[in-house]
């Protein structure tokens, strides 16, 4: 961990948002810009939020994550690929754009693959904001209600990219690295 990094609990305000960055990222590929696809989210109401506040929020989380991935081609592959590749590609703009993810990514989830130690529990998140809390003092400040928010957000992404079968289960899966992700990371 780093402590350039910027870390912060608004990590309970967001979830996997695999449709609405999908819609997205299928309206830049059809040529929209930013402005017409706000609108047009807006307008259509097209992730059947209840306010255009939300709708709002929720465009520009996606924004962050597109812009995070710096590719078109993955961009692409996000609005067109199979939804396995889609979310895996969704994952990894997740980890770009939010510090957070990312260590836990590659502290936590990679060092088990690494080992091959392949059980999970709320102890390994719990573990991992202790030493979180280290490098990053105000983490110490997060509520126990914000933890358990950031540790149910963190575990849903999980389940939702196949690493876990349920959000109670106790063991990893293997997960392959899709090729379209790989080419994009590279590039």
């Amino acid at each position: 961990m780093s402590n350039e990094k910027h870390y912060s609990g608004g990590l309970t305000r967001e979830q996997f948002l695999f449709y609405e960055i999908r819609t997205i990222s299928s309206l830049l590929c059809e040529g929209n810009d930013r402005k017409e696809i706000y609108d047009k989210v807006a307008q259509e109401n097209l992730f059947q939020y209840p306010t255009e506040r939300m709708i709002r929020s929720m465009t520009n989380i996606c924004f962050k994550r597109i812009d995070s991935l710096d590719s078109e081609t993955l961009v692409e592959f996000l609005a067109n690929a199979s939804t396995s590749v889609a979310k895996q590609i969704n994952l990894y703009a997740i980890m770009r754009e939010n510090s957070i993810v990312y260590d836990f990514m590659t502290d936590v989830i990679g060092e088990k693959f690494r080992t091959q130690q392949m059980d999970f529990s709320h102890k390994d998140i719990n573990c991992f904001f202790d030493t979180l809390q280290e490098y990053y003092p105000a983490a110490s400040d997060w509520s126990e209600s914000t933890r358990a928010k950031i540790r149910q957000v963190i575990t849903r992404f999980l389940v939702e990219c196949e690493y876990l079968d349920n959000v109670r289960s106790q063991a990893l899966k293997p997960v392959f690295l899709y090729p379209e992700l790989e080419e994009g990371i590279r590039q």
